[in-house]
């Protein structure tokens, strides 16, 4: 199907949100991770629009949204997606969805306004609490040490944006061919802009006070249905993120994505839309 966005901008005081609309109906918020930007949902969007608003913004300091110097704890980054869509766009109730960073950013959010989230899914990541080790799985994830220094990411891969975020796309997936070199120019157009890597790295340099913020909220459990999945093929995160999630909320369901890594909405689109629409067609 041939299928109607609208690009659109927010302006919310201290950041500048780029985001990206389709279809009629009960709004969904689809939040993107790192290196990406919400063009990672292309491949979901037309399965979900057929049912749902869905709502598909760039996270404060990535895709074509303004780089602030600070506020990229996920707690911070959650306000901003708050403000957009319940305060722009008059969105009281609405599923939430969050792949990578977007899903501790989606757990902060939902924390925040409990009230406000039909139903949360969260995709091939783990909420990170305890110490780092969870999120680095033991430090097999290299990059998050590499990214927590400071100054020195930006200044060895400025200038060689495709070389360093290919690897990425490439290793960390199942089927390499999933990012397409079409895909790869929009997220090295996107991760070239001023401000752009600089605010990537910061994700993850936020990590330390994301963990004292999710030690706190593990206090108190979601209540809301969560579905939990990962990637199976060995480069995803498969059932950890089941058992992560078990330990964060009450009502949890999912499982692993055959032949899929990391990325998910773009290796394995149709098995992620058909879970996504039937979890949120599904009884409370």
């Amino acid at each position: 199907m041939t299928l109607s966005l609208a690009h659109h901008t927010a302006e919310l005081g201290d950041v500048r949100l780029h985001y990206v609309t389709c279809g009629q109906g009960p709004a969904v918020v689809l939040l993107h991770g790192w290196p990406q930007t919400w063009w990672e949902w292309r491949r979901i969007m037309p399965a979900l629009s057929q049912r749902y608003t869905v709502i598909a913004p760039d996270m404060r300091g990535l895709g074509d949204s303004s780089c602030p110097q600070s506020g990229y704890d996920k707690r911070t980054v959650a306000n901003d997606i708050w403000r957009l869509v319940s305060g722009t766009l008059g969105h009281k109730r609405f599923f939430l969805v969050g792949h990578d960073w977007g899903g501790p950013t989606a757990y902060a959010l939902a924390h925040a306004h409990p009230e406000a989230i039909e139903k949360l899914a969260i995709v091939d990541v783990v909420i990170p609490f305890g110490t780092p080790e969870a999120l680095t799985w033991g430090g097999k994830r290299w990059h998050h040490g590499f990214h927590w220094v400071q100054d020195l990411p930006e200044a060895l891969v400025t200038g060689r944006e495709r070389l360093y975020l290919s690897w990425f796309y490439t290793n960390l997936a199942y089927n390499p061919a999933a990012i397409t070199p079409e895909d790869v120019d929009e997220y090295v157009r996107a991760y070239s802009q001023p401000g752009v890597l600089r605010a990537g790295f910061e994700y993850y340099r936020a990590t330390p006070t994301d963990i004292l913020h999710n030690n706190e909220h593990m206090k108190a459990k979601l209540r809301m249905p969560v579905l939990a999945v990962g990637g199976e093929g060995g480069k995803g995160r498969g059932t950890q993120v089941l058992e992560n999630m078990k330990e964060l909320a009450t009502d949890v369901r999912g499982g692993a994505i055959p032949r899929c890594g990391h990325w998910v909405p773009e290796e394995q689109p149709e098995e992620l839309a058909k879970a996504l629409l039937e979890f949120f067609g599904g009884s409370r």
